[in-house]
């Protein structure tokens, strides 16, 4: 396994390529389930825009690039696609990766996808990317996954981070929050966690080795 140089600034980081000239940057940010990267990603932008002000660097998430329920029922395992739901293949990386190449796009205000949690669905257009935005970081799972449609993706990011957080701390903040989101008991939750997460993390895990940076969680 090759060695990854450790990120231990990540806003120098940001405020260093903001310094740099040239054309608009795109950043992965990539990591297990429940390893904090939607935490990271808006405590950087918060940190960021407190010294070069708003709109300049962007933290946007992936979430809003699910499959729809409508989509997943239309699939020829319906059954399969919602018990598997957060797989890379329940998500839409071909409107992903169309998406990004319009954030390259310098200049240009871009509509951005989120994720209603109480519906289940994404919501078109729940954020706006602003043109003055030099640097945008996206956090999800599989931005540097190479197959089921994701293998064109990481090659738009200038850089690839990877959230490095300990799979047992990761499946434990997931255990947590299915108990709380769904009043599951804690077997209940470890169970669904072993069904799906887990096999997710697995898939993750191996995109370590592709990263640029990694930042210790």
């Amino acid at each position: 396994m090759r060695s990854i140089p450790a990120l231990e600034l990540p806003v120098e980081r940001i405020l260093s390529l903001l310094a740099a000239t040239g054309k608009r940057r795109l950043i992965a940010l990539a990591g297990l389930p429940g390893s904090g990267k939607s935490t990271l990603a808006a405590r950087l932008e918060e940190e960021v825009s407190g010294t070069v002000g708003p709109g300049v660097f962007v933290a946007l998430g992936m979430d809003g690039f699910h499959y729809s329920k409508g989509e997943l029922a239309r699939m020829s395992d319906p059954e399969a696609a919602f018990a598997r739901r957060g797989a890379p293949w329940t998500f839409d990386a071909e409107a992903l990766h169309r998406r990004l190449l319009m954030l390259l796009e310098a200049n240009v205000e871009v509509p951005w996808p989120g994720f209603q949690h109480e519906m289940g669905d994404p919501v078109e257009a729940s954020l706006l990317v602003p043109p003055t935005a030099q640097i945008i970081l996206v956090e999800g799972l599989y931005l540097m996954h190479p197959a089921d449609g994701w293998e064109t993706i990481g090659a738009l990011f200038e850089e690839r981070w990877y959230l490095d957080t300990p799979v047992d701390v990761a499946m434990e903040r997931l255990t947590l929050r299915h108990m709380k989101a769904w009043g599951l008991m804690r077997d209940q939750a470890v169970s669904r966690i072993a069904a799906n997460d887990g096999l997710n993390a697995k898939i993750v895990a191996a995109t370590r080795q592709d990263a640029d940076w990694v930042i210790q969680s």
